[in-house]
């Protein structure tokens, strides 16, 4: 299955809900898309819940970063929510575990955009 994305608000934080595998192709480049159109509607607050994403091979990780830096370029926060446990080993070993603010809880991560 690909990635699917859903946004919500949850009060100035918009949380990108992302479901499935972020592979090569489809899942990368509608993250790219949901991340570049929230961005240029002016959200700047942005959570992206990985709770059910199963997989991310490289070019989904380049999407991550992609996203963090279009983000934080136009001064806003991009921070993740929800590593399953393949998740966030693939962002410790590639050291951006370092990079990204990580959260377990949404409310907390909600907060933490204060």
């Amino acid at each position: 299955m690909s990635a699917r994305f859903t946004t919500r608000q949850v009060g100035d934080v918009t949380v990108i809900d992302a479901v499935g595998r972020f592979t090569l192709g489809e899942g990368s480049s509608l993250l790219r898309d949901t991340v570049r159109n929230l961005v240029a509607a002016g959200n700047k607050k942005l959570l992206l819940n990985l709770n059910e994403v199963s997989y991310i091979d490289s070019s989904g990780v380049g999407e991550l970063v992609y996203s963090y830096t279009t983000v934080t370029g136009q001064q806003g926060q991009f921070k993740l929510l929800g590593l399953t446990k393949r998740v966030h080993d693939l962002l410790q070993i590639t050291k951006l575990y370092t990079v990204f603010e990580v959260h377990d809880d949404e409310t907390q991560a909600v907060r933490s955009f204060s």
